[in-house]
């Protein structure tokens, strides 16, 4: 910008008071710097603004009348920044987004969501779902403010405040063998079909666990959508593995499922919220934070069992 917004102020006393020295006394800053911030903006846009009257003050030219109009809507606008700036950094309001892993979404936002409406009428809360990938990239570009995740691949420039470990589970169907188990190995499910959700990072994970436990999974299927997979186990095509029970134990399609603890010693998920480092927090996304470490930390997520 080839101006500065002193400069307007300046210009905008002295066309007002139609002298610099008023305008000098109206802003408290010296008749020379009035001057210059004039000659300044005369020569950056190639206009006369003032005509001098010697020992009698200024007057506006027809271009400096309509510069003088754009200038004030120039300076309230600023103010109406200001003002919105200083609303943003001392109360809970305004909008926040915020982005959460996609398998954690159903089961933790909708919750956090009623019950922060509910405390902070004057803030929204929009959400986004996404796998950890896309999510990363939108809290690095300022997309989102926080992200509710696992603590999988945590890069070196976030920083990760832990609520609650999260234990894997296997489910099946209804009417397979295992379900009227409480728990199995994974040794046990091992030679059936597994349907594994294919996300960035997620993948990872669940392959690990077969790895801690010393088995092959065979996997027969690769789906990125959680509810596709309930459905499919559900409909008997195998089974998979998740890190938490929902209350919901029917699929999308009406059938049930049937959730087991694993029986191996198998490494837990930690879900939390995800940070950039030296970003710079609103009072609202501290409410947010706040709020979910009031209904999540070392507590089962609101939707699961």
């Amino acid at each position: 910008m080839r101006f500065t917004l002193k400069q307007i102020a300046y210009f905008v006393a002295t066309a007002e008071t139609g002298s610099i020295t008023h305008a000098s006394e109206r802003v408290n800053i010296s008749q020379p710097s009035i001057s210059s911030a004039i000659t300044a903006l005369e020569d950056v846009f190639g206009i006369q603004l003032f005509i001098r009257h010697h020992a009698q003050g200024l007057s506006l030219t027809a271009e400096g009348q309509r510069f003088l109009r754009e200038a004030k809507a120039l300076l309230l606008q600023a103010e109406e920044v200001e003002n919105a700036a200083s609303v943003i950094s001392t109360r809970v309001a305004g909008p926040l987004e915020i982005g959460c892993l996609s398998t954690l979404f159903p089961l933790s936002i909708p919750e956090l969501l009623s019950v922060f409406k509910k405390r902070h009428e004057a803030a929204k809360v929009n959400a986004i779902a996404g796998n950890q990938t896309e999510l990363f990239e939108s809290l690095r570009a300022g997309r989102i403010a926080l992200l509710l995740t696992y603590d999988m691949n945590m890069p070196p420039d976030f920083d990760f405040m832990p609520l609650a470990p999260l234990p894997p589970y296997a489910f099946v169907g209804a009417g397979h063998p295992f379900a009227r188990r409480r728990s199995v190995a994974l040794q046990e499910l091992a030679p059936e079909n597994f349907l594994l959700l294919d996300l960035p990072m997620s993948r990872d994970y669940f392959l690990s666990l077969f790895r801690e436990a010393g088995v092959n999974p065979n996997i027969t299927g690769r789906y990125q959508h959680i509810d596709v997979i309930r459905s499919l186990v559900a409909r008997g095509e195998g089974y998979s593995l998740a890190n938490a029970q929902p209350k919901n134990l029917s699929t999308l399609d009406g059938r049930k499922l049937s959730y087991l603890t694993l029986e191996d010693s198998l490494s837990p998920l930690i879900h939390g919220i995800a940070t950039l480092k030296g970003l710079r927090r609103t009072p609202t996304a501290d409410a947010f934070i706040t709020l979910c470490r009031e209904l999540l930390y070392n507590k089962p997520l609101p939707g699961t069992r």
